[in-house]
């Protein structure tokens, strides 16, 4: 079994889903994701991605921005494929049959998985801190085509019961103004194949009355769960809104076909308004730091769908503006959202009625706040609920002959304020400089960027896929900390590209997903560049970029016509690189009189930023200590709780403050041994014992 989280390092690619509804206790499905962008999100070869698909976490996917934690906004996905008086291979007769992927059933015995393959536009680069790979998700790279358009894409192919074969096609781009979506590529044939390895075929036959309806269960945003509540983790307060649908007039420049999500009103927390879930204290989970409740919004993102292009026919290649014919919502809930059966006749006819519902009205959001003023919201978004609402899309009703096919696109997208305003917003909403509505007001103009994102994906589709591609990153970069420097190198996949002009180096501290600033800009001959400027114990972090020619910008897609960058993505450390102490001097007996505890004492109650490592809470360094040694840590009852050995040969080492057994220590005097276990004879054995205080 293979689990993702922020910060691990993960090489397999193949997990174990949970069939709690059939007789076979698992499937192997295979997963895949992508992380070109800021947007990252897993994929399933099933074809579709259910509740809790890959991992037992409600809120698990559509992570944007990426690069912090727990920001996963999706809970779960549904696919059906609907079909009119169907006989199948057995001769048995339905007035509907339907087939099912989540969002709660996992497609077992009705999606038969026949290929799912990555390809890459280029080698997958690499980032190495102190010579170990340094990444935050899988990659799989399957194959390289240096032709394709997209960055990177996944070829999943699924035949299913109703003999209608799957072709999806998950594209990313990298470009920065095309990261923020991924596109979905379907063609759905009418094959005949039933099975995984299409042995068993349906009779030669029409399929009429064919439908593909989707779900889309939005939860925004998993770190603010625990801090607003439990039930905003499966969307309980998640508003839905549509465009295009007729219901009512859009406004001109809002004339796409999309549904769209963001977190509503959570009528039970009352301790403030919660639109943009403000962060004032930190949950009892864990997923916000003590530091982060300055009142930064949690939850300002918006996400969602928009539909590129559905076929008016299988003969009719053209464009469909009445598709998705259905644009609802349902209580994510409801009964037909589980146990579904491709044998139930009453429940198919059911699940059936709802991919030909229509444009339901009014829609969800109008429904919640009739008034429209949704930034003084007073409804219940869950409409007395227990699961809160799903948007839902189908296209249809098509019909296909034999070998006949229809094509469908699409994008999901993510978009909102950006992570500095969030933080500028909420401090001053916590700070009560600006009043609740004035924050929802901010909030809500975070739409506008997902409706900018929309019309991006919309032009880059109409264009072939052909937006301005940036620079390829760098082929490697390479991190490693000395004496008086951080020292980085990276490596080019073509010296002589065109439209490369130079690369840009960012630099953090503390934590990975904290502020980066430009620290340099390199020429495109140079290869490495020393950081001289950090301070000793800081963890630092880095990435570069490569930066275009502007020239090379056609402004195809609605690109600003800019000078393009690589994705920070490829090039990210999800490790630190620190400058490093030398070694304590060692010419005699007296010279382990230098090695010292910092901070001592150690207080939690510290100014982290000046008395503690920044971003670091936990951190005890260990100075001036022998290139090579074995520290062990001591009660002051003489109780043996840590053994350090530390063999890289300089003159620091750290503590996170826990025991061997991974327990947090208590507040108390402390001992360390410093022993320089070095192979000269006149070193080897001496002894430092150095006491320090630790205040929790």
């Amino acid at each position: 079994m293979t689990i993702v989280s922020h910060g691990k390092r993960i090489f397999s690619i193949s997990v174990f889903l949970w069939l709690a509804n059939l007789s076979v206790a698992y499937a192997q499905f295979e997963i895949k994701w992508m992380s070109v962008g800021a947007l990252h999100s897993w994929y399933s070869s099933i074809g579709c991605e259910i509740e809790q698909g890959r991992v037992i976490v409600q809120q698990d996917g559509l992570q944007w921005p990426a690069i912090h934690p727990y920001q996963d906004m999706e809970a779960a996905k549904g696919f059906w494929i609907g079909v009119k008086d169907f006989t199948d291979e057995q001769g048995n007769s339905f007035p509907h049959k339907v087939v099912h992927v989540g969002p709660r059933v996992s497609g077992a015995r009705e999606f038969f998985p026949i290929k799912f393959e990555m390809t890459s536009k280029f080698e997958i680069p690499e980032v190495s801190v102190e010579g170990a790979l340094s990444f935050e998700k899988p990659v799989d790279n399957n194959t390289v085509d240096p032709a394709m358009k997209p960055d990177r894409m996944i070829l999943n192919i699924v035949n299913t019961q109703t003999g209608i074969t799957m072709t999806r096609k998950i594209m990313q781009f990298s470009q920065q103004f095309h990261d923020n979506y991924i596109i979905y590529d379907y063609t759905f044939t009418n094959t005949g194949n039933t099975d995984d390895d299409a042995e068993i075929e349906l009779p030669n036959k029409t399929l009429d009355g064919v439908y593909f309806f989707w779900q889309y269960r939005y939860s925004i945003c998993r770190q603010t769960r625990y801090v607003i509540g439990n039930s905003s983790g499966w969307g309980i307060n998640t508003m839905n809104d549509t465009r295009g649908d007729g219901v009512k007039p859009d406004p001109p420049n809002e004339n796409f076909r999309a549904q769209f999500a963001w977190h509503g009103k959570y009528p039970t927390f009352t301790a403030y308004d919660n639109l943009g879930a403000p962060i004032f204290a930190p949950d009892a989970q864990g997923f916000v730091d003590k530091a982060d409740t300055t009142g930064r919004l949690g939850a300002y993102q918006f996400v969602g769908v928009v539909t590129l292009h559905a076929d008016k026919s299988a003969t009719d290649k053209t464009d469909d503006p009445k598709q998705p014919a259905t644009t609802s919502y349902e209580n994510s809930d409801d009964p037909l959202t589980s146990q579904n059966d491709a044998f139930n006749t009453v429940k198919m006819t059911q699940e059936y009625d709802w991919m030909k519902k229509g444009h339901v009205s009014p829609r969800h959001a109008d429904r919640v706040e009739p008034s429209g003023n949704f930034a003084e919201p007073a409804g219940d978004p869950s409409l007395g609920t227990t699961g809160g609402y799903s948007s839902c899309n189908g296209y249809g009703p098509y019909t296909l002959r034999p070998g006949e096919s229809v094509r469908i696109v699409m994008a999901e997208a993510a978009s909102g304020l950006s992570r500095e305003r969030a933080v500028q917003i909420g401090q001053q909403y916590k700070q009560r400089r600006i009043t609740a509505r004035e924050k929802n007001l901010l909030v809500l103009s975070g739409r506008d960027s997902l409706f900018q994102t929309f019309r991006r994906a919309i032009a880059n589709f109409n264009s072939g896929y052909n937006v301005p591609p940036p620079p390829l990153p760098p082929r490697s970069f390479n991190l490693s900390g000395g004496g008086d420097r951080i020292a980085l190198s990276w490596d080019v996949y073509n010296a002589a590209d065109p439209n490369l002009r130079g690369f840009e180096i960012y630099r953090a501290l503390g934590k990975y997903d904290s502020t980066y600033k430009l620290i340099y800009q390199a020429g495109p001959a140079e290869r490495s560049y020393n950081d001289r400027d950090p301070q000793r114990s800081v963890a630092y972090y880095y990435y570069i970029v490569a930066v275009g020619d502007a020239a090379n910008n056609d402004g195809a897609g609605l690109t600003p016509r800019v000078a393009l960058r690589s994705s920070r993505y490829y090039m990210q450390a999800y490790d630190p690189a620190f400058l490093k102490r030398p070694e304590g001097v060692r010419t005699n007996s007296a010279s382990l009189d230098s090695i010292r505890v910092v901070p001592n004492p150690f207080s939690l109650g510290a100014d982290p930023n000046r008395l503690r490592f920044p971003g670091e809470p936990d951190k005890i360094g260990f100075f001036n200590i022998p290139g090579q040694c074995t520290i062990h840590i001591f009660t002051e009852s003489g109780e043996l709780i840590k053994t350090i050995e530390h063999a890289d040969g300089s003159g620091d080492a750290y503590w996170n403050c826990t025991t061997s057994s991974d327990q947090i220590i208590v507040s108390g005097v402390y001992i360390a041994v410093v022993t320089d276990v070095t192979d000269e004879p006149s070193r080897k054995g001496r002894r430092k014992i150095v006491k320090f205080v630790v205040v929790r």
